[in-house]
């Protein structure tokens, strides 16, 4: 598996599992800060119906009644390809809601693949850019979606991103 992760040392860790950024709809990471500080895994089990990871590690879940969805994608410029994931997955994250079942979408730390995902989720929903991009850092975390390229990719919309990066020549 490729390194999906930046590093961000600047980021302070996310100080809870996960956090409900609309009703039925989750986003967390792999990964939280106690409140000592201390980097802790996280562990799911059945708490959600549906787990949507676009980072995956060994033995962080989920339990085997939820569904699992993976999909994983790199913290930076993504491809056309890789857009697309992210839309199929935010098309199952809402189609998921749609049947009442409660779902978690989540990353390494739950801040911008996981914030990208629901963001977009919301916005199939009807929200309008700027307020899913808020609604994601005011329930999650100020430091949610801090990947500029990832808001830009949401503000543009993600069919016009896959249109403009499958111009560059670069794989």
């Amino acid at each position: 598996m490729a390194k999906t992760r930046r590093r961000d040392r600047e980021v302070p860790g996310p100080p809870t599992p996960w956090d409900e950024v609309a009703p039925g709809l989750w986003m967390g990471g792999h990964y939280w800060t106690d409140p000592a500080g201390e980097l802790r895994p996280v562990i799911v089990a059945d708490e959600f119906d549906v787990v949507i990871s676009l980072f995956t590690r060994t033995g962080h879940g989920p339990g085997p009644r939820a569904e699992h969805v993976v999909g994983e994608v790199p913290d930076a410029a993504l491809n056309a390809g890789q857009l697309h994931t992210v839309q199929r997955l935010a098309r199952t994250a809402r189609l998921a809601l749609e049947a009442g079942l409660t779902t978690l979408v989540r990353c390494h730390s739950g801040y911008n693949r996981s914030g990208l995902v629901v963001a977009q989720c919301l916005i199939d929903r009807g929200m309008a850019p700027a307020e899913a991009i808020a609604l994601v850092r005011r329930r999650r975390s100020p430091w949610a979606l801090h990947n500029e390229t990832f808001t830009s990719y949401l503000t543009a919309g993600l069919d016009v991103a896959a249109l403009l990066v499958g111009l560059d020549p670069r794989p």
